[in-house]
């Protein structure tokens, strides 16, 4: 049991490291031609990642930064759920509170990256040839590991 706890505990603080790099980082969508990239926050060529992004008024665009920023949010308040509860939960409970919080920031993982998707994982908006960068890969990667771990949470019981 502790064993399983333990990799838990392990593969929340990855997910929380993932979030906070896919968000940051500006490797969303990179461009075939040049050394070029574009993220949630800035347009990166070369070493400058000075360039604002053409579409950077775009409500889709804040809805997506708004849901990664809840998402990191969410997973962070999760893990600290989880730990206070691993302390002063009575044996034979469930771990509801930290799966809950888990699922939320699963939830706004997906709406994040859906709308993202949809709106400019193609990138035509900004690269004619383009490929996913891998801050979103890292996010799909997240909103796997979320979910796993937050139905993980509601089934286990502490002994």
């Amino acid at each position: 049991m502790l064993v399983l706890l333990a990799g838990i505990f392990v593969v929340h603080i990855a997910t929380v490291i993932m979030l906070f790099v896919s968000t940051i980082a500006n490797v969303w969508v990179v461009s075939d031609v040049g050394k070029a990239s574009v993220g949630l926050w800035k347009n990166c060529t070369e070493f400058n990642c000075d360039g604002d992004l053409p579409y950077a008024q775009e409500d889709a665009l804040k809805a997506v930064q708004a849901f990664m920023i809840l998402s990191i949010i969410f997973s962070v308040i999760s893990l600290a759920v989880f730990v206070f509860q691993l302390f002063t939960m009575e044996k034979g409970n469930r771990f509801f509170l930290s799966g809950a919080t888990m699922l939320v920031c699963w939830l706004c993982i997906m709406v994040g990256v859906s709308i993202y998707t949809h709106h400019y994982a193609g990138g035509e908006n900004v690269y004619r040839k383009s490929h996913h960068g891998y801050s979103f890969i890292l996010t799909w990667i997240c909103f796997c590991f979320s979910f796993i771990i937050g139905i993980l949470y509601l089934v286990l019981r502490k002994k």
